[in-house]
């Protein structure tokens, strides 16, 4: 993100580029192409890690791996279906394949081949997907909005959601030691570095509190853990106190944690996610509640169950409510 100044105005605007914006607020602690380097380093200890694109190893940071490897990276042009069905005749070999390519174009484009290939067969693969949820702003085509409403329902089939670096860091190594295949959300880029502040240490299927409060409770995922954490401060100064609960792996869920928090009395309890409002952490935790009996008030914050516009990142983020400024503003309106 850059700022450049208004000639009308005299003011600056933020400016971004639709593709690789990056999701860091100005002046924020960031870290680059942290998968990337992170899968470079497990590969020295690892030689059964191989890394494969589908012509976007620049964009999904694989490029760092295919650098330091490149005898175990492999470039398979625009074929997604192609590029699946390879990494799981790899697992089969003894390998553990890292596909690496955009969240719609293996949620949408290549579904049936992630579903017979690898999940039906529960094949170690992982698939590592860029521009997840609103993290581009080039519109319908690339914003993977639907992914975790879509991947949710695949059998064997894990989903991790790293919330910043640090944890990306962290998820690598731990998703490569999980036997079964993997989804996980890539942030890429310039990545913001957030939870080295809470001592955070990623485990697979473990929900982590962040913050505690006694007023409202955030269950969170991904990148909106961020934006949670930092709407608790400015909600902080207007005297609500509000926890925030980071759900890392979507699926499957802490369930006895998340209903732990949730059982605790006088708080309105809110899940935040950078996906779409239909079929993701929302509506696992909301039907997680009902079916264990616990009522709290129970709101959610995600993207609208739409197509959404093309256009600069912290202006989509503003309109579809998941700025930090939006999160703040909406939880205030509830209480």
């Amino acid at each position: 993100m850059s700022s450049v100044n208004n000639p009308a105005t005299g003011k600056k605007r933020l400016t971004t580029s639709a593709m690789i914006a990056s999701i860091a607020s100005e002046g924020q602690t960031t870290r680059p192409a942290p998968f990337g380097h992170a899968l470079a380093t497990l590969a020295e200890q690892r030689q059964d890690i191989v890394g494969l694109s589908a012509d976007l190893s620049k964009y999904t940071d694989l490029h760092i791996f295919a650098k330091a490897h490149p005898d175990r990276f492999y470039q398979m042009g625009m074929a997604e279906q192609l590029l699946m069905s390879a990494a799981a005749g790899m697992a089969r070999e003894g390998f553990t394949p890292f596909a690496t390519t955009y969240a719609v174009f293996a949620s949408r484009r290549a579904y049936d081949f992630i579903c017979m290939a690898i999940a039906e067969e529960n094949l170690n693969v992982k698939i590592v997907c860029g521009l997840p949820g609103l993290t581009t702003g080039y519109g319908p085509s690339h914003q993977a909005t639907d992914d975790l409403a879509i991947f949710r329902a695949m059998p064997n089939l894990m989903i991790v959601d790293p919330c910043d670096a640090l944890e990306i860091e962290q998820a690598v190594p731990a998703i490569a030691a999980h036997q079964g295949p993997v989804y996980m959300r890539l942030l890429r880029g310039n990545v913001p570095v957030v939870l080295d502040e809470y001592g955070y240490k990623f485990e697979i299927g473990k929900a982590k509190n962040l913050r505690t409060g006694n007023d409202v409770l955030i269950i969170s995922t991904g990148l909106m853990t961020m934006r949670a954490l930092e709407a608790a401060e400015k909600l902080k100064a207007d005297g609500v106190d509000v926890a925030v609960l980071h759900v890392p792996t979507v699926k499957p869920l802490d369930e006895q944690t998340i209903l732990a928090e949730a059982r605790k009395p006088g708080r309105l309890v809110v899940t935040a996610e950078n996906a779409s409002i239909i079929g993701g952490l929302g509506e696992a935790v909301a039907g997680l509640l009902m079916r264990n009996s616990v009522t709290p008030t129970f709101r959610q914050i995600a993207l609208p169950d739409a197509f959404l516009d093309a256009g600069a990142l912290p202006t989509l983020h503003d309109r579809y409510g998941i700025s930090t400024q939006a999160v703040s503003a909406q939880i205030k309106a509830w209480l």
